[in-house]
């Protein structure tokens, strides 16, 4: 990401029949220790349903400096989808529409 900030991400339902989401973006790589140790009390938090004690702050900095965590920010500026392509009435597979759609998302600098 530093030598090419342009990435992708692909987000992939492997249901049958298959059905994806990809994001393109332009990726920024913050290293603020600070930053990361709150993104992963988030995460965590959501993850388990309930906030995550302060008192745990301690764990989650530790795990950011022994696996050199970073938050990557990303700008997308298009997307393209392939949805599921059932027939409701009859569930059988049928060629479904992908599309590409643009982010036209003002830039904010």
């Amino acid at each position: 990401m530093v030598r090419n900030p342009k990435i992708s991400l692909c987000v992939l339902d492997e249901r049958w029949p298959f059905e994806c989401l990809q994001v393109y973006a332009d990726a920024v790589i913050d290293s603020d220790r600070q930053l990361a140790v709150d993104l992963l009390m988030a995460v965590a938090g959501r993850m388990s349903g309930e906030p995550v004690d302060e008192n745990t702050r301690p764990f989650f900095e530790s795990m950011a400096d022994e696996e050199h965590r970073v938050v990557v920010r990303c700008r997308p500026y298009d997307t393209f989808a392939q949805p599921r392509s059932v027939k409701p009435d009859e569930g059988s597979v049928v060629r479904g529409v992908s599309g590409t759609v643009p982010w036209d998302e003002p830039d904010p600098s």
